[in-house]
């Protein structure tokens, strides 16, 4: 697939990017080259290839789900302007 002239000033005009002859010709040539590697990518047989989740094939180091931090929430509130059974009040914004 290629395109043509005329249809990449379409696709700028759609897009709203004003373009200029010269600048949607260059365009024109970069678009072009995608679409060209695609059509080479799509031609290759992959029947036999499993698709990957990752193009590298490691896993990551975890650590353990543990709690590291103490409950510091009665420290928080202590010097929160209002709280009220343990939430955060705040100014009503919305009418």
């Amino acid at each position: 697939m290629s395109l043509t002239l005329e249809q990449v000033k379409r696709i700028a005009h759609l897009a709203r990017i004003e373009t200029s002859d010269a600048e949607a010709l260059t365009t024109q040539g970069h678009l072009n080259g995608i679409f060209q590697l695609i059509e080479q990518m799509q031609a290759v047989d992959t029947s036999g290839v499993e698709p990957m989740a990752h193009a590298q094939d490691v896993s990551q180091r975890l650590r353990e789900d543990a709690v590291t931090e103490s409950d510091r929430r009665a420290a928080y509130q202590a010097v929160a302007p209002e709280v009220e059974v343990g939430l955060y009040l705040v100014p009503k914004v919305i009418e």
